[in-house]
């Protein structure tokens, strides 16, 4: 049986999905530069687990969208001298360009969150019904108090909270007069920039909202498992719950909430703002997509990832090690140490190093099948 790390929980807990469909929503990309070895190392993380699912004869709906909106997207545009629209589908097609490399399993639906204003909007209005929400002279606010256990994501103090919000991107633009500093913006009346029409005046949605009215129209109000980077758990992840309980008044919204841990390069976590990173297209000309997936899903997902480029090297050695002693064929997954190490959390280098021991022992036929079989669960070979 799958069992899964479930960070409000802060635990491992048996997987049982609300349905027949397992529905995963997962925070994508915020597209204003190319893809570094920090978003495809999380996103491949859930690529392996929506196979192992689906190989297992589960139906999955993915969801995982595109933040084409953003104060990130908007200084760099600026910078730049380009329009924020050009930029923003730019580096979009070279993320999707890069992941098609590295053999991703793309979203059943990818909702860019400027195409889908109403449904915030919609939200904003349901939560003004419900008492969770208000207006000041600049924007609406989530009210911290409107949502009992928040805090209960990320545990954090109410001073540790208030730190890491001063430090977001859009922190310039929140309202000095809103009642509580740790409470959120639902929509902001801009100064400039893009926006759009709404009962609150033209602005932009807030950054929290759009995920929760995305997650809530291509998924629905409760979702099985809800991703995205371990730096996402607040205020992101936190405010999502915050507001889609209050939305909906039901609870949990999110049944396991997973987090990739950063990957870093000399010590510092990779990060588009800082611009430490090494980028998958610049990996790729040395090393196969395969080696690749195997360097970045040999480390347990929920720890930090410290970059090393001899790894790297030795990571394309084994994947073609792998694919040699496989070779081609037909696969099915069938149980084995490397499925149990995927039921255990997705302990990928486990799952992984029990490939290649059994892989260089005399077997049969049937058996090769079923390393295989895992082998393009990982998508290793």
């Amino acid at each position: 049986m799958l069992r899964l790390y479930d960070t409000r929980r802060r635990k491992i807990v048996p997987f049982h999905p609300r349905g027949d469909v397992v529905t995963l929503y997962v925070c994508g990309v915020t597209p204003y530069d190319t893809t570094h070895l920090g978003h495809a190392r999380t996103f491949l993380v859930f690529d392996v687990l929506v196979r192992y699912l689906e190989a297992k004869g589960r139906r999955v709906r993915y969801a995982q969208n595109v933040t084409d909106v953003d104060e990130s997207i908007l200084k760099r545009a600026a910078r730049d001298g380009i329009d924020w629209r050009v930029l923003g589908r730019r580096e979009e097609r070279a993320f999707l360009a890069d992941m098609r490399r590295l053999a991703w399993r793309r979203p059943d639906v990818m909702p860019h969150a400027t195409r889908e204003i109403p449904r915030m909007r919609e939200m904003i209005a349901r939560l003004e019904r419900r008492k969770a929400a208000y207006r000041t002279r600049t924007g609406v606010y989530f009210p911290i108090t409107a949502a009992p256990l928040y805090g209960e994501l990320s545990r954090l103090s109410h001073p540790h909270m208030a730190r890491v919000c001063l430090a977001q991107d859009d922190a310039f633009l929140d309202d000095p007069e809103r009642r509580d500093p740790l409470d959120f913006a639902l929509w902001r009346s801009v100064p400039d920039g893009p926006t759009w029409p709404s009962p609150w005046g033209r602005g932009r949605p807030g950054w929290h909202l759009e995920c929760s009215a995305m997650a809530t129209e291509h998924l629905g109000e409760r979702i099985d498992i809800h991703g995205g980077g371990r730096d996402l758990i607040y205020p992101h992840h936190e405010n999502e719950i915050a507001q889609s309980e209050a939305a909906s008044g039901k609870r949990p919204s999110v049944g396991w909430w997973m987090h990739v841990g950063p990957m870093r390069l000399a010590g510092a976590k990779m990060s588009k703002s800082d611009g430490n990173m090494v980028f998958v297209r610049d990996a790729l000309e040395r090393i196969s997509p395969a080696g690749l997936r195997l360097y970045l899903l040999d480390r347990a997902y929920r720890l930090p990832f410290d970059h090393d480029e001899a790894d790297l090297a030795r990571a394309d050695r084994r994947s073609a090690a792998l694919r040699d002693l496989l070779g081609a064929g037909a696969a099915r997954l069938e149980r084995s140490e490397a499925t149990e190490a995927l039921d255990a959390d997705l302990d990928l280098p486990a799952a992984i190093r029990s490939l290649e021991r059994r892989a260089a022992r005399p077997m049969t036929e049937r058996k090769r099948d079923s390393l295989r079989g895992a082998a393009r669960v990982l998508g290793v070979v």
